[in-house]
């Protein structure tokens, strides 16, 4: 069966590679992906929420605040590698156009 799959799917010629079957055997369907997005995205959008309503607690409020708000940037932006895939996101952040703006971003979390 699997060299049918593999005839089918192009893959004929060389034998899968332990990266490829990883690949293929962690690979999440579309439903997943988006229940996962909105799952990170929530969690980041409470944590930044949290970190805003933090910051008036008297002599820990400022380092309650970078905390959570960082935590909850961190879990928003990373929301999105569940849609895109973190190689493809990765690819797509440092690409020339975009460099100067992940920098920034990066070097402000």
């Amino acid at each position: 069966m699997d060299k049918l799959k593999r005839v089918l799917s192009g893959r004929d010629t060389e034998e899968p590679s332990g990266l490829a079957e990883v690949v293929d055997s962690t690979s999440l369907g579309w439903g997943t992906r988006v229940k996962g997005f909105i799952a990170c995205f929530v969690i980041g959008c409470l944590c930044s929420i949290l970190g805003s309503c933090l910051l008036w607690v008297p002599k820990k409020g400022l380092m309650l605040f970078a905390g959570f708000y960082t935590l909850g940037n961190i879990a928003s932006i990373g929301s999105t590698l569940f849609l895109m895939g973190p190689v493809k996101q990765l690819k797509r952040m440092f690409e020339p156009t975009r460099l100067i703006a992940t920098t920034v971003m990066l070097v402000s979390i």
